[in-house]
């Protein structure tokens, strides 16, 4: 991968605050040590933004190879889709279209090699769902479309990290009373394993601590309060364990989030979405990033969605977007360094 490779950004749904923290990201990109990026999307959107939120931002259109020579004066778009015919804060026909068009051409760039990592701004399910969009999210559209030809989609492994706390949650977008029958010792062996795989390969953390939380209050009190516990989380853990992971638990999550506890692990497994999400949100609510582990190739996000409500105001803060555009540069980097040099060519006779 050439150092000069931006990342991609897909743009998401152009009626919500997709547009709003990508010109926000730019106008402080110096300040901010913002890495140079491309957004795939119909740049007709941006413009519009533009306008309407009164900022003189210059786009051009370009390609990822032209897109760092740009960067310090205009922000580069990569054209692509159809033109978006809705208004800030009211997605219209066109908005799950465009998303579609910008995630496939942002995939695109960086399965080819030609940007180094893809960052992609919130869409909104509901919009998405009713447009026939087939998959949950985000997430299960990529790794559907990660699979290799004749082989099953790549477990995609949902973690919300910070500075402060990194957590995964090993069911995620389920009903609170569905998970004790998804959860399985396949399922938490199969999370750890992509969690400390990645969190070397791609944090450089030779040997990550993963510390599981049990479902069960007091993680079950040994039984008293709930099998699964018992049943479930320790095996897995002890599973992993024989693997050479660092694994413990499973852990009372009352005691798992204060500092101290904090300090004890580097990544977090909860069972369920709240679980882990309300601690993550509450120590960095605007810092987070969405990373998916367990794809062959980098992808972050904002964790925040798509807040129509506030679309076009100015109010949306932009400081998630650019915290997952300096992780995703950061991941690329530290994936390129270990890297294997390639070969020296053989000296002809």
């Amino acid at each position: 991968m050439p150092a000069a490779s931006p990342l991609v950004l897909a743009l998401g749904d152009p009626a919500g605050i997709g547009p709003d923290v990508v010109l926000a990201t730019f106008l402080r990109r110096r300040a901010e040590a913002v890495p140079a990026f491309i957004v795939a999307g119909d740049p007709a959107a941006l413009a519009a933004r533009a306008r309407l939120l009164n900022l003189d931002i210059p786009l051009v259109e370009t390609t990822p190879e032209g897109a760092v020579a740009h960067f310090a004066d205009a922000l580069p778009v990569f054209a692509a889709g159809p033109t978006f015919t809705g208004r800030a804060g009211r997605p219209g026909a066109s908005s799950a279209a465009c998303v579609e068009a910008s995630l496939e051409a942002a995939l695109g760039l960086v399965t080819t090699g030609r940007a180094a990592a893809l960052v992609t701004n919130p869409l909104a399910k509901s919009v998405m769902y009713e447009a026939g969009f087939p998959f949950p999210g985000h997430t299960e559209w990529l790794a559907d479309r990660a699979a290799a030809p004749g082989r099953p989609a790549p477990h995609p492994v949902m973690m919300i990290w910070s500075e402060q706390l990194a957590v995964v949650p090993a069911t995620i977008h389920v009903p609170y009373a569905d998970v004790p029958a998804l959860l399985s010792i396949d399922l938490l062996v199969e999370t750890g394993r992509i969690v400390a795989r990645d969190m070397a390969r791609r944090f450089g953390i030779a040997r990550p601590r993963l510390a599981f939380c049990g479902l069960n209050p007091h993680a079950g009190e040994e039984g008293t309060l709930g099998g699964e516990d018992e049943a479930i989380v320790r095996p897995a853990v002890e599973a992993l364990k024989r693997e050479g992971v660092l694994a413990t638990g499973p852990l009372p999550a009352d005691t798992m989030f204060h500092p101290e506890a904090r300090a004890r692990y580097d990544v977090a497994v909860g069972m369920y979405h709240d679980q882990v999400l309300i601690p993550a949100k509450t120590l960095a609510f605007h810092d987070g990033v969405n990373v998916t582990l367990g794809l062959p190739f980098i992808r972050t996000s904002p964790d925040h969605g798509t807040a129509f409500d506030i679309a076009g105001t100015g109010r949306a803060n932009p400081s998630s977007l650019m915290a997952a555009l300096r992780l995703a540069r950061r991941l690329a980097d530290a994936e390129a360094a270990a890297r294997p040099a390639p070969a020296p060519a053989m000296a002809r006779a």
